[in-house]
């Protein structure tokens, strides 16, 4: 992955996406979390929203944030009924959200009345991915089937589907989780030479990595997506 982890390559992407952006354009950020894309709006009308329930605290199961702080967001409301009239945006943002939504479908057809003729959509989900932000957490990630199929029916010109790493890159990742999952679900640490071999297995995924002969097609980190509404 280039040096670079999941996280970096997404949020390197997406300030991207939103710096294209014409200057004074009305941009929802949809499940907006801690709203960390704010601070690459400066030139938009910002608007954030997101249902604002999750509490680390509330369930020990799975990956959970330590700590967790929305700010103020704009609009508090499910993703599927969010209080605005039709076509009230000029774009929409909507990051790591799909999978935490019980029903994506129908949030992507409320994103889809929201956003103007002309407006882009800008969506990132994992293509597969670990339990985290439970109880919140209801799919492991989206194929690009699902976008072509959905965005299509919901009248949307795919810009543009891109993968964030390979297959290779996706197990080089959870190679590098070993440690920390050995020692919180099997109660123990590898020994020095499994570490030694892990090592060794981690240099071979990332040279396969790089060499890229579209293993994407079979398995990577997450999707990429922006769309334009007809």
């Amino acid at each position: 992955m280039k040096n670079n982890s999941n996280e970096d390559i997404r949020r390197n992407w997406i300030s991207q996406q939103l710096r294209d952006l014409t200057d004074g354009a009305r941009l929802l950020d949809a499940g907006a979390g801690e709203q960390q894309y704010r601070k690459y709006c400066t030139h938009l009308e910002y608007v954030s929203q997101d249902f604002s329930q999750y509490k680390p605290e509330e369930l020990k199961s799975g990956l959970q944030m330590e700590k967790w702080d929305y700010g103020k967001i704009d609009i508090v409301s499910d993703i599927t009924s969010i209080p605005q009239p039709d076509a009230s945006f000029d774009a929409i943002l909507c990051t790591e959200v799909l999978e935490h939504v019980p029903d994506p479908v129908k949030a992507l057809n409320e994103l889809a009345r929201l956003l103007k003729s002309g407006g882009k959509l800008i969506v990132t989900a994992p293509f597969c991915s670990m339990t985290h932000f439970a109880p919140y957490h209801f799919s492991t990630g989206f194929n690009r089937f699902f976008y072509e199929h959905h965005l299509g029916r919901l009248n949307f010109t795919i810009e543009s589907i891109s993968s964030n790493g390979n297959y290779f890159d996706y197990v080089g990742q959870e190679l590098r989780r070993t440690d920390h999952i050995a020692i919180n679900y099997a109660g123990q640490k590898p020994t020095w030479l499994e570490y030694q071999a892990l090592k060794i297995v981690r240099k071979m995924t990332d040279r396969f990595a790089k060499a890229g002969k579209k293993s994407e097609e079979l398995l990577t980190l997450g999707l990429h997506v922006t769309a334009v509404k007809k």
